[in-house]
């Protein structure tokens, strides 16, 4: 019974998410059950196509992304795979009826890190919207579940959220990109006079993506906005610690969240949830 199959590929997206991601695990708990594993299933492809061209330097890069770019389609038109995760993936997007369009901007900003060591400003855009914001409106998807009203009413913050997570990462990462991976995406930044000018001008910008998401948050479905309240209060808290951070010690090691205050995070937010002050 494929019945089965899907179960095991469903438990494998779910394996994925945890291995990879405490804060985002912690996120989908947050949600109502009923996207749990529609997310579990996003969140598995949008990581393996991002370890394809971000660990996987000993092997033919070009041509893993290539192969899983043509078996995503193959998953999606024949509504099934043999690889679990795009199994799961599948499902999702012919259930949800979420856009190829997404996917494939999303598959696009993947080929570009192939590619791209520097960005000007419509290549940093361009990264942006098919990296996360993109993968944010894909869950949108699921959590309008067909109401393409609310859809649309919701893109726009939802973009702006996505892409403030983001450009969080390329902040905390800024580090591993430039030294490990030869990446640096913000247009325009030479990491050798990076300073705190630079670094509180890039931080003006993402405050203003988060104050944008923070306000879609407020008008997710109820069963959806708790979970993502907790991947926002997350990532502002990260935020705000980089922000109290120097920029020579951004630029030379990795600001993190550990995971005792990223449970603590999950309780307040909890409890702030509960009498309503989100």
């Amino acid at each position: 019974m494929k019945a089965l199959f899907d179960s095991v590929s469903i438990r494998t997206s779910r394996m994925t998410t945890k291995a990879y991601s405490t804060s985002f695990s912690l996120g989908i708990l947050g949600l109502d059950k009923k996207y749990h594993d529609p997310i579990y299933a996003i969140y598995g492809f949008v990581r393996f196509a991002d370890e394809i061209v971000d660990t996987f330097e000993d092997y033919p890069q070009k041509e893993l992304l290539e192969r899983f770019w043509k078996d995503t389609y193959l998953a999606l038109d024949e509504k099934i795979s043999l690889n679990p995760i795009l199994n799961s993936f599948q499902q999702v997007v012919n259930a949800f009826n979420i856009d190829r369009d997404l996917i494939e901007t999303f598959l696009k900003s993947m080929e570009m890190d192939l590619y791209k060591n520097d960005y000007d400003e419509e290549g940093y855009k361009a990264y942006i919207l098919g990296s996360a914001e993109v993968v944010g409106l894909m869950c949108l998807k699921v959590f309008v579940d067909g109401d393409e009203k609310r859809y649309q009413e919701l893109k726009k913050p939802a973009m702006q959220l996505g892409s403030a997570f983001q450009k969080i990462n390329f902040l905390r990462d800024l580090h591993a990109d430039y030294h490990a991976l030869g990446r640096t995406y913000f247009p325009g930044v030479d990491l050798n006079e990076f300073n705190e000018r630079v670094k509180a001008e890039i931080e003006a910008d993402i405050d203003i993506d988060f104050k944008a998401g923070y306000e879609g948050i407020k008008q997710l479905p109820k069963g959806a906005r708790f979970g993502v309240y907790i991947a926002y209060v997350y990532y502002y808290s990260l935020f705000k610690k980089i922000c109290n951070t120097h920029a020579d010690i951004i630029l030379n090691e990795r600001v993190r969240i550990s995971n005792k205050r990223k449970y603590g995070l999950f309780l307040s937010s909890y409890v702030r949830h509960t009498i309503n002050w989100i």
